[in-house]
């Protein structure tokens, strides 16, 4: 029973661990495009969402996990909503 409830915990894990990749890969994808769509570079994007370049550029590589208050600075610059920010749009 105990191997049962250990092996279900690292599925759960792994499934969470993926989730959160997808979503990171998801918001990459969806503010590489709005960047380039607008042709604005990191520099740009970041001022008009309060950010350093650096952040977004870290979060284009998704080296970071974004926190709400970030999705909604985003989202709001994008003008769009913060859950938009993680649909799949289906840029890769």
């Amino acid at each position: 029973m105990l191997l049962r409830v250990c092996r279900l915990r690292v599925i759960i894990k792994r499934k969470l661990a993926s989730v959160k990749k997808d979503l990171r890969k998801i918001l990459s994808a969806n503010i590489i495009s709005f960047r380039k769509a607008n042709r604005l570079s990191q520099d740009e994007f970041a001022a008009r969402c309060g950010l350093h370049r650096t952040y977004i550029g870290s979060v284009e590589r998704r080296e970071r996990n974004v926190t709400l208050e970030t999705l909604e600075l985003l989202g709001h610059a994008m003008r769009t909503s913060a859950s938009d920010l993680l649909k799949d749009k289906g840029v890769s």
